[in-house]
């Protein structure tokens, strides 16, 4: 496995690569990898490809008061568990590399960052986009793999895809979760022992809304405020958002119908956690 810090470094090489034949796969990430990440790479080698990982923490996603600046990150650590996943090349720039001077081009997201975490986090998703469209342009990927548990951010860089028209398949994997139920996050490390108990409350609340619905209810406003209740009864969680909306497009709901996602962010501590769950059929 070869780390590329780079942009001229890993353009060569993926040029030497689509020479031979072999098909690019992308699978980006901000590092502190977790087996949630390591499953895009198992989906990606499926096909055949050759794997690009790129770590980036990327400064444009994060608000003034964010965790940038902690953000875990451990190179070493990464690469081991990338080389054992069958990654070929990390592509790990540093933040110059990327933006040798200031930034006066962005990739505006539209609507569909509008709500769920664009709504409180302004200016997120546009990060986000700016700098896929950068990692797009740097490894000339054929396909590009992202987990569903950022569900609205795979929405997004689909619809970026189609708008701009990258000759690239954006392939969405399933959200990956620990035995216990928690979604994989690189964030879960910031949880004290109680807080990460407490958090095992974001799943087993989807799982209630799910039961709900299958048993016949189709107000959004009841399922929403009645995982709102679970959380603040039973945990010290803060409530960012619980929303219901289109699985498509992300248009609100009222009434519970077609493909639909439950959506939710939860803070424990000064730590954002996010999870979700896809309806499908209704």
């Amino acid at each position: 496995m070869i780390i590329c810090k780079l942009i001229s470094e890993v353009r060569q090489i993926v040029k030497e690569q689509r020479a031979n034949g072999k098909s690019i796969a992308l699978v980006p990430t901000m590092g502190f990898l977790h087996q949630g990440h390591l499953t895009l790479v198992e989906e990606a080698k499926k096909s055949g490809a050759f794997v690009v990982m790129s770590i980036f923490v990327n400064p444009l996603q994060f608000g003034p008061n964010e965790d940038f600046a902690r953000y875990p990150r451990d190179l070493e650590r990464d690469a081991q568990k990338a080389a054992g996943a069958g990654v070929d090349v990390i592509f790990n720039p540093e933040v110059e590399e990327m933006y040798p001077t200031k930034n006066l081009t962005y990739v505006e997201v539209g609507e569909l960052g509008d709500s769920l975490c664009g709504a409180s986090r302004p200016g997120h998703f546009r990060g986000v986009t700016t700098v896929v469209s950068k990692l797009f342009h740097c490894v000339q990927p054929d396909q590009a793999y992202f987990g569903q548990k950022d569900y609205q951010q795979y929405l997004i860089v689909r619809q970026m895809v189609q708008d701009l028209n990258f000759p690239i398949e954006v392939i969405a994997v399933p959200i990956v979760r620990e035995e216990d139920g928690l979604a994989l996050s690189s964030r879960n490390v910031y949880l004290t022992p109680e807080q990460r108990k407490e958090a095992l409350v974001l799943q087993r609340s989807l799982t209630e809304a799910e039961e709900w619905v299958r048993q016949g209810e189709r107000s959004a406003q009841v399922i929403t405020e009645q995982i709102k209740a679970k959380i603040t009864s039973e945990t010290s969680g803060e409530v960012d958002y619980v929303e219901i909306r289109s699985a498509d497009d992300l248009s609100a709901l009222t009434i519970l119908q077609g493909r639909v996602l439950i959506a939710l962010a939860v803070r424990f501590g000064s730590t954002r956690l996010i999870d979700n769950k896809v309806l499908e059929g209704l």
